[in-house]
């Protein structure tokens, strides 16, 4: 017995035409949680050689594909199914909108014909999505979907990255035959008036879904060449002009300055050039190495205020600098940004230079050949600074307790973990401790949530970036050495997907700051209200609980215990085996003061 012949149109169903664009668009992976709204995606996905990724909440597929966009700056893609299915992403999305990160998001949705009739998962979901993605693409026509996934990836690569969705109807995914058939048996063979028309509306229906779907479709279109925005060379001249002047310049660089993964070496070497000192945040912690002269790491804030010319770098003035008054009023303030809302959010900058801002970096110092070096004075004072804080936290680091000093657990992952280690930051107080004393080691080696804040982000950040290459390359060579850097309230989110891990292979690292609390939360609610209510945890045991996944779990309750559990944790990992190391913490003042608002 012979196969069937494939149709005339040369694609077995929908979830195939989907398949094909998705490999002409070079997607090594995609992330979900299964659903047979979607499944027709999956199995062609997967016949093209596309690895299917699957974890036990769709919102750590969407975390999953947000890590892969900004670890190899091509769009990540996640696949989930319709109603609950899309809900549960909502938080992921968010967050990729609000870190500008460019995501992928391809929802099922209740046919066609029964949209708005109480068909199963059947809800209403552009009004849910759209106001969370740059683009909300409502599939009508099986011929529109490769289309679909051509113009999803040029708009979420275009001007300021963000999030696409595309709602696929299940009736467009699956064979033509098998769904002439269901609308066949759904209009029955009655021959009252309704019967006959039910029979002609769905008929009619059909003809116009598969309008054009069995024409010969020719070649998958290549993807679309989205070029980045580039600021204007009166902009450019004037910032160059400004920085030649000033006498204590200043720049802080974020995570937007990195959209472009492959040229990440790139900027570092244009900051090097241009000899100013640096504040790093978050894709960008890491863009100079683990210690470049011209990082600086500590009282970012004084800095700010002492310095007369200020680059801020894709970072815009909201909370994270007090909306602005961090910078002093009487220094020029230059604001290199893709978006021009957020290049002029609290605070209207001197120089606006509205494109990307790792480019306009590369740009000034090629405007800037020869670096200058009037500024070695202010650059020392600085570095002399963040000396006397280092010395600081070691003295804090040497206090004993009962436990473990979290400031001495970070000094010894900082000497443990590999050069090649890649960072993601899961939690509150334990990880804005980490943000301390943790030297990343070089470009695009650290993962945070960005400006919304999200704890969840862990497991689907790790696994995004476990299964990306090294560097930003989008075919890993061999398996890179993934931390999770978690707090005890924010492991609770992730624990599941070491079920993921194991079945996959995925060999991750977890380390969990067990303090027994939300402590970041507590910090200011005892002191200003007098009670701890609904931030106190237990000591739990989530080395077992990993265990009972089938992954190696570590118990850490002294000092000395953890240098020996992270080579251990490390040997395992190098094993293919995903581990997690649960230390208990003592409590510290280390953060006092650190509510945002």
């Amino acid at each position: 017995m012979t196969d069937p012949a494939p149709p005339a149109s040369g694609f077995a169903h929908g979830g195939e035409r989907i398949a094909r664009a998705l490999q002409a668009h070079g997607v090594q992976r995609l992330f979900t949680l299964c659903g047979g709204h979607i499944s027709p995606i999956l199995s062609a996905s997967k016949a093209l050689g596309i690895r299917i990724v699957d974890g036990r909440d769709e919102v750590t597929a969407v975390f999953a594909a947000d890590a892969t966009a900004r670890l190899t700056g091509s769009p990540g893609v996640a696949a989930v199914t319709a109603g609950p299915g899309i809900t549960n992403t909502i938080t992921a999305l968010k967050n990729a909108q609000l870190a500008q990160s460019p995501v992928i998001l391809i929802g099922g949705a209740a046919p066609t014909a029964l949209q708005g009739r109480g068909a199963l998962q059947d809800i209403d979901q552009r009004p849910l999505v759209a106001p969370h993605v740059k683009r909300f693409l409502k599939m009508r026509r099986v011929r529109e979907l490769a289309p679909a996934v051509a113009e999803a990836f040029e708009v979420a690569m275009s001007g300021v990255p963000g999030p696409v969705f595309i709602e696929c109807p299940v009736d467009l995914l699956y064979p033509e035959a098998e769904i002439r058939q269901w609308y066949a048996e759904a209009a029955g063979k009655g021959q009252t008036l309704p019967d006959r028309a039910l029979r002609w509306y769905l008929n009619r229906h059909a003809e116009r879904m598969f309008a054009g779907a069995n024409s010969s479709p020719g070649p998958v279109a290549a993807p679309r060449q989205v070029l980045p925005p580039r600021a204007s060379d009166a902009a450019l001249h004037r910032a160059a002009t400004r920085l030649e002047q000033a006498k204590k310049p200043l720049f802080v660089i974020g995570s937007q300055a990195v959209v472009m993964a492959d040229e990440a070496h790139e900027l570092a070497e244009a900051v090097g050039r241009l000899n100013v000192p640096v504040y790093l945040s978050g894709m960008a912690r890491g863009l100079l190495g683990r210690d470049h002269p011209l990082q600086m790491r500590h009282a970012r804030r004084q800095a700010l205020r002492e310095s007369d010319c200020v680059l801020l770098a894709g970072v815009p003035c909201d909370f994270r600098l007090d909306y602005g008054r961090h910078v002093r009023r009487g220094a020029t303030l230059i604001a290199a940004n893709r978006s021009a809302k957020d290049a002029r959010l609290n605070r209207r900058p001197d120089v606006a230079a509205i494109g990307d801002a790792g480019q306009f970096i590369r740009a000034l110092a090629q405007t800037l050949p020869t670096a200058l070096d009037h500024w070695a004075e202010w650059t020392a004072s600085l570095r002399a600074r963040d000396v006397q804080r280092e010395a600081e936290i070691d003295q804090q680091a040497a206090a004993q307790g009962e436990f473990v000093n979290p400031l001495a657990f970070f000094r010894a992952l900082e000497a443990e973990a590999g050069e090649g280690a890649v960072f993601v930051a899961d939690g509150g107080d334990f990880v804005a401790t980490a943000s301390y004393v943790l030297h990343p080691r070089g470009p695009l080696t650290w993962l945070d949530p960005g400006a919304f804040g999200t704890l969840g982000v862990g497991a689907g950040f790790a696994m995004g970036a476990a299964l990306a290459g090294p560097s930003g390359a989008a075919v890993p060579t061999h398996p890179r050495e993934v931390w999770i850097v978690f707090g005890d309230g924010a492991c609770g989110w992730g624990l599941a997907e070491f079920d993921s891990f194991v079945r996959q292979g995925i060999p991750v690292i977890a380390v969990v700051g067990n303090d027994a609390g939300w402590t970041q939360i507590a910090r200011e609610q005892v002191k200003m209200l007098k009670d701890d209510v609904a931030t106190v945890l237990a000591r739990s045991d989530y080395h077992r609980v990993v265990a009972g996944f089938g992954a190696e779990g570590l118990l850490v309750q002294r000092r000395e215990e953890v240098r020996p559990a992270l080579r251990r944790a490390r040997e395992l990992a190098h094993q293919g085996k995903a581990v997690l190391v649960n230390v208990w913490l003592d409590k510290t003042e280390f953060r006092e003061g650190s509510l945002s608002m």
